[in-house]
């Protein structure tokens, strides 16, 4: 008798667009109803809702989707900050940490660093060090897409004084 009044008290009090999407409904704990529920902000309640007791929804959310609401930078995507169009003169710009980070050879190819190359040298094995002082081409993609990030004034040839580049500047016995 008191599980059926139950019933029926929980689909007087739920929700319009719960109940209709709830098949069967659960009760668990009676004194959700008595008891006046919380007023949560919309980032806590996101994460709430799924945990209620007294309401059982057919969608589950993963904890990503859970967690995305209060951390929104979970599930941002990387951006290359281009400018197509600058404000001033109307021009494209280049990303600025693109010459930071890579050299253009005059052939065309882009050269960078190794990832960790100064970082706590004093915990890394001599071999290690000497594999992170080398220099790294980048492949034909990664070259494109450089190209994309850079002004012409990236890309065009300069010439430097005692430039330790210099015999790789011109490709030889390399196809691309």
């Amino acid at each position: 008798m008191a599980a059926a009044l139950m019933r029926r008290l929980s689909g007087l009090l739920r929700p319009l667009s719960v109940s209709v999407f709830a098949r069967t409904p659960v009760v668990q704990n009676p004194s959700s109803f008595i008891s006046p529920r919380p007023n949560f902000s919309t980032a806590t309640a996101a994460v709430r809702a799924p945990l209620c007791e007294g309401v059982s929804l057919t969608a589950r959310y993963n904890i990503l989707q859970r967690v995305s609401a209060i951390v929104p930078s979970l599930t941002w995507q990387p951006c290359r900050s281009l400018v197509y169009f600058g404000v001033r003169k109307g021009k494209r710009k280049s990303v600025p940490s693109v010459p930071e980070r890579f050299m253009r050879l005059h052939c065309g190819l882009w050269i960078r660093r190794r990832a960790g190359y100064r970082k706590k040298l004093w915990k890394k094995h001599p071999d290690r060090i000497n594999r992170l002082r080398q220099i790294v081409f980048c492949n034909k993609t990664q070259c494109k897409l450089l190209d994309k990030m850079t002004s012409a004034y990236w890309r065009r040839r300069n010439w430097y004084v005692d430039d330790p580049y210099l015999k790789y500047h011109d490709r030889v016995n390399l196809k691309l």
